[in-house]
């Protein structure tokens, strides 16, 4: 009986979500529309154990700057880090197991993606998200799996200040433009929730910390030194106009795409879904891969 309980609270947990007000989603109902305005709700519910680390390469103070002031959309956020031969393409199947409304959900109005030459596949996330955490190994799998006529991508959200989402999402942005964020994706996870050295939350007791003792942006370019990056350096450029601006840009296609929990995968501007709805992490990257095939044929 013990075992039992102990798999329905991993599968629950597994298929359960970083709400945008504030619950636990799971699979089944269809996503609503994003609030406009960021709600500040009690921190949600269970907190997943850690993930895994990785370092990356240091940046200059001029290239960093001329990265932030270049860097793509939001939607295009970061390339996967590491670049393995493409998994060959699908041809696109109709045999009627992924549903829409159901599985899957259309973007309407469709948006458009920063590379017309790839169908981009995009993860609406947030470091400080425990689902997120628990799916951030998936999410590798994805990108390693997609074919060589799509691109994964990453969009930070900022819906859950009472969680320290905004502080998360400045520094993907910051490690974006200073040339990190690729290989520390996974270290940064580790950071919150297996070191808890960036964490906003207690992880012997999974209760919220005071926010007197949140990290801050500063703590964050601690942990970026060890990858070679000036703390001060790291600072400034999270503080710039530059990033400030790519924060707006990706509350505005949150809205846009709909998503109102993380994670939720976008596929090309047109479709979102979350592995609730997909019913797991192995469809996720089923339905991924579907919807990239059926974007390929034009369907």
């Amino acid at each position: 009986m013990l075992k039992r309980l102990t798999f329905l609270c991993t599968a629950l947990l597994a298929l359960s979500a970083c709400s945008h007000n504030g619950s636990d989603n799971s699979a089944a109902p269809s996503p609503a529309p994003a609030q406009t305005s960021a709600p500040a709700a009690p921190a949600s519910a269970a907190k997943p154990a850690p993930a895994s680390t990785a370092p990356a390469a240091p940046a200059t103070a001029s290239t960093a700057a001329a990265s932030a002031s270049t860097a793509a959309t939001p939607a295009s956020a970061s390339t996967t880090a590491a670049q393995k031969p493409a998994a060959p393409a699908t041809p696109f199947v109709d045999d009627g197991k992924w549903v829409e409304g159901k599985n899957y959900f259309t973007i309407d109005p469709a948006q458009p993606t920063s590379d017309p030459d790839k169908i981009v596949v995009t993860e609406a996330f947030s470091y400080a998200c425990p689902a997120c955490n628990a799916f951030h190994t998936t999410a590798d799998q994805l990108a390693q799996s997609l074919p060589a006529n799509a691109v994964m991508t990453y969009l930070p959200v900022s819906f859950r200040p009472d969680e320290n989402f905004p502080l998360f999402q400045r520094a993907y942005f910051a490690a974006k433009a200073l040339g990190v964020a690729e290989k520390t994706q996974d270290a940064m996870f580790d950071a919150v929730w297996k070191s808890g050295e960036l964490a906003s939350d207690d992880l012997t007791t999974g209760r919220p910390k005071p926010q007197s003792a949140w990290p801050t942006i500063d703590d964050v370019a601690k942990f970026y030194a060890k990858y070679g990056v000036d703390p001060k350096e790291f600072v400034a450029v999270a503080n710039s106009f530059s990033i400030n601006t790519q924060m707006k840009r990706a509350d505005d296609m949150v809205k846009a795409y709909q998503v109102d929990g993380t994670p939720t995968i976008i596929v090309n501007g047109k479709y979102r879904f979350t592995p609730g709805a997909a019913g797991g992490y192995p469809q996720s990257i089923e339905l991924a891969k579907w919807l990239v095939a059926k974007e390929a044929a034009g369907k």
